[in-house]
C-alpha cells in the first residue's frame, strides 16, 4: 500500500467489508481507519465525561450495543444510508419509539461526522416513520375521585402494608399530580426542594431554568404526613434510584388493581399536570 508491505489480520470474516476495508485504506490511510465498534466507544466515553443522566446512557448503551452487532466490524466510512435502513427494518416498535431510536443513531453519527471519522451521516438520508399521537388527557373529577379512594382504601386491601408506605403512596400520587414531575424525579425527591410557603423548586429540563410550583394544601399536608426528618421523602438514598422506583410502581399497580383500567406507564403519565 503505497509502496509500503502491511501484512495483519483485519479481524474480518465477510469478504466485502474486507475489500471495503483495504479500499478506504487506500483513499484515507490506515491510520484514520476507525471502526464502528471504536467509534461506539468513544461516544459512549463522551456522553459520560459529558456527565448526561444515567438514564439517557442507559439508552445510548441500547443503541451502542445494536450497531456493534451489526455493523460493529465494519469502517465508519463503509457505513451506507442503506446499512441503516436495514437496520431499521429489524425493529418491532411503534412510529414513536422508532423516530426516538433514529435520533439517537443520527446524534451517534453526528458526533462521528465531527470527529472527522466520516465525510458526511448517512442516518440522516433516513426519514422519519409517520407518527400519529393521540393528545393525553386529564382525568376528570369523576376519575381523580376513584383514584382518592382507591389510596385511601389500599390499606384495608393490602393488610400488610405498612402504615408508612400507604401515607407514602398517597403523598406521591398527589406530588405527582399537582407539580407535573415524573415519577423517578417525585421518589428522589428531597425535603429542601420544598420551601416554608409550600412551592416546589425545580430546574425546567430543557432551558435549565430555576422555577417555583405552588402546591396546594392537600398535596403539602401529605408530604408532612410522610416526613420522618430523612432527607428524601420516598426513598433511603441507599442502593439505587431505579431499584427504590420500581418498587413504587409496583405499589402503585396494586393501588390501581381494583379500577376498571389497571394501572400502566400511560396511566402513569395522566396522574401529571392535572388540575393545577
Amino acid at each position: 500500500m503505497r509502496g509500503e508491505k502491511i501484512r495483519k489480520s483485519l479481524d474480518l470474516r465477510d469478504w466485502e467489508a474486507a475489500t471495503s476495508l483495504i479500499r478506504d485504506w487506500e483513499i484515507h490511510g490506515a491510520e484514520e481507519f476507525v471502526r464502528v465498534s471504536d467509534a461506539c466507544e468513544r461516544w459512549i466515553a463522551d456522553c459520560e465525561a459529558r456527565q448526561l443522566k444515567p438514564q439517557s446512557i442507559r439508552k445510548y448503551r441500547e443503541i451502542e450495543k445494536e450497531l456493534v452487532e451489526h455493523l460493529g466490524g465494519i469502517a465508519m466510512r463503509s457505513v451506507k444510508v442503506d446499512d441503516l435502513r436495514r437496520l431499521r427494518e429489524m425493529w418491532k416498535h411503534t412510529g414513536t419509539t422508532t423516530a426516538k431510536r433514529l435520533e439517537l443513531i443520527r446524534a451517534f453519527f453526528s458526533f462521528c461526522e465531527v470527529s472527522g471519522w466520516i465525510d458526511r451521516n448517512p442516518a440522516k438520508g433516513i426519514k422519519l416513520p409517520k407518527q400519529e399521537q393521540m393528545p393525553t388527557l386529564p382525568y376528570s373529577n369523576e376519575e381523580w375521585e376513584k383514584i382518592l379512594w382507591a389510596l385511601d382504601t389500599y390499606g384495608e386491601i393490602h393488610a400488610q402494608s405498612p402504615v408508612r408506605v400507604q401515607r407514602e403512596l398517597k403523598a406521591l400520587v398527589l406530588l405527582m399530580r399537582y407539580s407535573g414531575i415524573r415519577i423517578s424525579d417525585a421518589v428522589a425527591l428531597s425535603r429542601g426542594r420544598i420551601d416554608l410557603n409550600g412551592r416546589l423548586f425545580l430546574y425546567r429540563q430543557i432551558t435549565g431554568h430555576p422555577v417555583l410550583i405552588p402546591l396546594p394544601a392537600p398535596a403539602i399536608a401529605a408530604l408532612h404526613d410522610c416526613d420522618e426528618g430523612s432527607p428524601l421523602y420516598f426513598w433511603s438514598g441507599a442502593g439505587k434510584l431505579k431499584t427504590a422506583l420500581t418498587e413504587w410502581q409496583e405499589r402503585l399497580k396494586k393501588a390501581f388493581i381494583k379500577r376498571e383500567k389497571p394501572f400502566s406507564r400511560s396511566t402513569h403519565r395522566l396522574l401529571r399536570g392535572c388540575h393545577r
